[in-house]
């Protein structure tokens, strides 16, 4: 009979235990403390908020804005973001945040309770107390109180002037364009523009000049005759069209020997015509040519290019023209648009700088 009542006692309070743990999990713990109970006058000390619930529960903590007082005397300065760390096997939370706070009264405040909503009830955590102090002067002495300080200058920082020094640049830019363009507008002179002149080389001198190239590369030697005979005709191509005045660029060689038969000397335009059929076999026949050939088509060339020169007087040639324009009433316009644009730009700029200057030096 004994053991039967031993078991029921063991056995009620293990459903005891049980109960009073299921309460304790399922119980909101929210408890407030404060780092130091005494400070100075204008000192910071922190006031740390820590709310324990279930998870899923809905917790709202009390938030403060900058300088707002707890209780009259005591301010907020700043707050924490809340900071979440799980326990009993992610059953359970505890949040916390902590709040900065300060006083500059000398006094024995009571701080009330923090009231944290969990879920659709009020909690509260304990009240706390905050001594402020203040320094002890000795009045006795007062030749041992220092006086003020003097205003710090505080050390240059590229970072604070940097926009006063480019603006600066600008400023000056822009003044030097407004000036130039106020000055063009105001003289009203016509644009003058220089254009430069390439000399002008008669078309004998010129296809001499190209051969005179040919024979220093020595590319009649070469084994590649394409190149050689391509640029020989072509500078023979260009003197016909110079010197003739018909586009022998775009014909082929059996048009330019029919052509130049008919202006001039059938006997030169043989020794040509060899030279060009010469050319056409190299060129699309793969004709392979001797160094003497080649040679003697050079030579062929010349001659034909001294025989039928025409020979130019020489006179004395301008390196370059100027032309000279009047200024039209869109150029004016756009010269004063000009100029009111660079002056707002230049004002807004002066402007900027002289505020900066004024917000640095206070």
């Amino acid at each position: 009979m004994e053991g039967i009542v031993n078991i029921r006692r063991v056995a009620m309070s293990a459903v005891l235990l049980a109960l009073y743990v299921a309460c304790a999990m399922a119980q909101v713990n929210v408890e407030a403390k404060i780092d130091s109970i005494a400070i100075f006058i204008g000192e910071q000390t922190q006031i740390h908020l820590n709310v324990t619930a279930d998870k899923g529960t809905v917790v709202e903590m009390p938030v403060f804005d900058s300088l707002q007082q707890i209780t009259p005397g005591i301010e907020v300065l700043s707050s924490t973001e809340p900071d979440t760390q799980w326990i009993n096997d992610n059953k359970r939370f505890t949040l916390s945040k902590s709040y900065t706070v300060t006083s500059f009264d000398t006094t024995l405040y009571r701080i009330p309770p923090m009231k944290v909503k969990v879920g659709d009830k009020i909690y509260e955590s304990k009240s706390m107390a905050l001594k402020v102090l203040t320094f002890e002067v000795d009045t006795l002495h007062p030749e041992q109180i220092a006086g003020m300080k003097p205003v710090m200058t505080p050390p240059f920082d590229w970072n604070e002037w940097k926009g006063v020094v480019w603006g600066s640049l600008l400023v000056v830019i822009l003044t030097i364009l407004l000036l130039y363009v106020a000055a063009r507008l105001n003289d009203n002179k016509p644009i003058i523009k220089r254009i430069k002149l390439k000399p002008h080389i008669p078309p004998h001198k010129a296809a001499m000049q190209k051969i005179e190239k040919i024979r220093e590369e020595k590319m009649w030697q070469s084994e590649d005759s394409k190149e050689y005979y391509t640029r020989l005709t072509d500078t023979l191509r260009q003197y016909i069209n110079e010197r003739y005045g018909f586009n022998a660029m775009e014909m082929t060689s059996g048009e330019i020997i029919e052509r130049l038969q008919q202006i001039d000397d059938p006997m030169a335009i043989d020794e040509l015509n060899e030279l060009f059929t010469t050319a056409d076999l190299v060129k699309f026949a793969k004709y392979s040519t001797l160094v003497n050939e080649n040679d003697r088509n050079l030579v062929t060339a010349i001659e034909f290019i001294n025989t039928t020169k025409k020979e130019e007087k020489e006179q004395q040639q301008p390196t370059e023209i100027v032309v000279v324009e009047k200024r039209s009433s869109i150029i004016k316009r756009v010269l004063v648009i000009s100029i009111i644009v660079a002056a707002l730009v230049l004002t807004c700029v002066a402007g900027y700088i002289t505020y900066r200057i004024i917000l640095l030096n206070i």
